[in-house]
């Protein structure tokens, strides 16, 4: 079984840092990418950034050049360092593993961490 748990968030200031964690365990297949998505009361969960299993990443627009996306070799493990916090990056953030399923895609999404941004 699948299961992929977050940590890492918190109640910060505007400009100060965060590093959200996330392990995954149950993985015995390939996998295409990891990535982080966040979730904001009332709004739709948009995705963050993600990171292929070759190293390649994306980021959305709002966060390039603050948040950086890694992870470990074993693609077991994902990491988002947050810099220079906004109070518009308030959410529930989860991390998610995309997998190939045929010629179809199948989500794992872990369960969600708080990052709360406020003066």
């Amino acid at each position: 079984q699948v299961e992929l748990v977050e940590s890492g968030g918190g109640s910060v200031q505007p400009g100060e840092s965060l590093r959200l964690s996330c392990e995954a365990s149950g993985i015995t297949f390939s996998i295409n990418s990891l990535g982080w998505y966040r979730q904001a009361p009332g709004q739709l969960r948009e995705r963050v950034a993600d990171i292929t299993t070759e190293g390649d990443t994306n980021y959305a627009t709002s966060v390039k050049g603050r948040f950086t996306i890694s992870k470990d070799a074993t693609n077991t493990a994902v990491y988002l360092q947050m810099n220079d916090l906004k109070p518009e990056d308030t959410a529930v953030y989860y991390c998610n593993i995309e997998r190939p399923l045929g010629t179809a895609k199948q989500w794992y999404w872990g369960q969600g961490t708080q990052v709360t941004v406020s003066s």
